[in-house]
């Protein structure tokens, strides 16, 4: 167990908000894909399908472009931790939910893990094994996808500044930070410079050092996906993404988070806030969302149109099929 007197925000240290103005939030779920943005994208490529995007929840994407899905941190089991019902048990056994997993995830090729801590991972070794998806992510991700028991013809461990064609659509890894809670600090850190035993509770999965990916369909628009909410500046100068998946910040440790970030990308048309939501819930819509959480979103969001007032907000619903024209 925590001490409880740490606070849910300042131990995990992840991000927070609520659903903000109607004009922002997309409809309910439907069949029909909802065009994002109308604006035309900064990168397109010779021509190929459009791209679409669905949120599964805390920062997990399921991309469609042609015959090819891509996942980003799916994690789709949810258990319960206490991390928004306390106490927060550190101990809590990793589970996972075949029922709820259901066919949200598809048959993917490839899966992006930015971090290893259980609302990134904990699913990723069951649905590779299920699928055959190639994993990327860090050397921890690596280590921890053999404990698992996946082949090393599935695991491809990445540090940042690699181009990858997956054919349909091109995937750039880009070196990245994990937030900071209110003590300077983040959950579970550390990694894994060797196979470990098999993880058994959510503490056996370390932070593991910190992804982002930048995700380019050969038809455009690009995409830029975060995991946690602090980044290296440095290294995200010239991506210029048309669409910016963003982790809404869990506190002000991180030095003028939303101006620096969004110069860096080059003030993306869109951002997406992520990681808000009650990840301990089943993906019902409207996203559940904790009251204290429901003030970061916001300030957020208010944050953005005062710096990149040409910037659409889009928040999004669960499993929406979202497309960026």
């Amino acid at each position: 167990m925590t001490d409880p007197r740490l606070g849910r925000r300042r131990f995990l240290g992840a991000a927070a908000g609520a659903a903000v103005a109607t004009a922002a939030m997309p409809p309910a779920a439907s069949a029909a894909p909802v065009a994002a943005t109308p604006t035309a994208p900064r990168r397109r490529g010779p021509g190929g399908p459009a791209a679409t995007f669905r949120w599964l929840g805390a920062a997990g994407w399921r991309i469609d472009v042609g015959t090819t899905t891509v996942l980003v941190d799916p994690y789709l089991s949810r258990f319960e931790t206490g991390l928004f019902r306390p106490p927060f048990n550190q101990a809590t056994a990793l589970t996972v939910d075949t029922a709820r997993i259901a066919d949200h995830p598809g048959e993917p090729r490839a899966i992006l893990v930015t971090h290893t801590h259980w609302d990134h991972y904990s699913d990723v070794p069951h649905i590779a094994e299920r699928s055959g998806a190639r994993v990327f992510g860090t050397l921890t991700a690596y280590h921890l996808g053999l404990a698992n028991g996946l082949p090393t013809s599935q695991l491809s461990p990445v540090k940042g500044g690699e181009v990858l064609d997956l054919g349909e659509c091109v995937v750039e890894v880009v070196a990245a930070l994990h937030s900071r809670n209110g003590s300077y600090s983040l959950a579970f850190p550390g990694v894994r410079v060797e196979v470990p035993p098999k993880p058994a509770t959510i503490a056996d999965l370390p932070e593991g050092d910190t992804l982002a990916y930048q995700v380019t369909p050969r038809g455009g628009p690009s995409v830029f996906f975060m995991g946690a909410s602090d980044f290296v500046e440095r290294d995200l100068v010239g991506l210029a993404p048309d669409v910016a998946m963003v982790a809404v910040p869990s506190g002000d440790a991180t030095h003028e988070y939303v101006p620096r970030l969004l110069s860096a990308l080059d003030r993306p048309a869109t951002v997406v806030p992520v990681h808000w939501d009650d990840f301990e819930t089943a993906l019902t819509n409207p996203p559940p969302v904790a009251p204290s959480d429901r003030d970061r979103l916001d300030r957020f969001v208010a944050e953005v149109r005062r710096v990149a007032p040409r910037t659409r907000v889009l928040v999004p619903e669960y499993l929406t099929p979202y497309t960026f024209a």
